[in-house]
């Protein structure tokens, strides 16, 4: 299991490095990563020397694309959720960018947080505004709140890797069921199917006695079934939003 497992991170390693490209700019390289956006164009970031470092930063695309999306952020609920959520990778909101502090130790781990970020802020914000009157992320916490289910919110592991992932909601172990690491998908896809697949199989190194759920916000479109096989090949329990009560029992024992 330990010789899969690690094939499986060589993989992604390999792949992550193989797709990455760099570009020069003046004082700025550009980093072409290969995740995607909902534009399906590839997510880049900037980096500059700074203060002995280096300075990270998505020169505020996430945020001027939502905004020019018609998704306004001006709500202080929103605010709060998006200042928790880039609290969570550590990266700060400067004039609508987001950016990082790195050394020439943590480099690798703040890009990884940069890019994490740059893809849970763009899932947790972009909707159809006309269609969609609430956060995806919000309709699961108060469908677990009224469920009475046992739940922490945010929580971060750092992996086997050194690197931290944040899952949405941990349910904390119990006679029956070990730890369960859940997060909130509003729009499955590739990406955010891989990001979620790394980020478990590199927390469960160092968390074995646990499982993991992804709950998928089928409520506009259909998930492609490519998505959920996906997501079981890698030992994670998809759950359809349409058919969430019918798990109720495997979250709250």
């Amino acid at each position: 299991m330990i010789t899969e497992i690690q094939n499986l991170m060589d993989s992604y390693t390999k792949w992550l490095a193989d797709k990455t490209v760099l570009r020069q700019i003046e004082d700025w390289v550009e980093i072409t990563t290969p995740y995607l956006d909902r534009h399906n164009d590839y997510l880049q970031i900037y980096v500059k020397r700074h203060n002995g470092g280096f300075l990270l930063t998505d020169d505020g695309y996430i945020v001027n694309d939502l905004l020019h999306s018609g998704c306004s952020l001006d709500s202080k609920k929103r605010k709060d959720l998006l200042a928790m959520t880039l609290n969570g990778f550590g990266v700060k909101l400067q004039n609508a960018s987001l950016i990082v502090s790195a050394t020439q130790n943590n480099f690798a781990l703040k890009k990884h947080n940069l890019i994490q970020a740059m893809l849970a802020v763009n899932d947790l914000f972009y909707l159809s505004v006309p269609v969609i009157t609430s956060l995806f992320i919000e309709d699961v916490a108060t469908w677990m709140e009224q469920e009475e289910i046992r739940v922490l919110q945010n929580i971060k592991f750092t992996g086997a890797s050194g690197y931290d992932h944040q899952f949405d909601f941990v349910i904390p172990k119990s006679r029956k069921y070990p730890d369960r690491m859940l997060r909130a998908i509003n729009r499955p896809s590739r990406e955010t199917t891989e990001s979620y697949a790394w980020a478990w199989i590199d927390t469960r190194e160092v968390r074995p006695e646990s499982s993991a759920y992804a709950i998928l916000n089928d409520s506009e479109s259909a998930v492609s079934s490519s998505i959920t096989t996906a997501f079981l090949n890698y030992d994670i329990k998809p759950i359809l939003w349409s058919l969430h009560q019918e798990v109720i029992e495997d979250l709250i024992s």
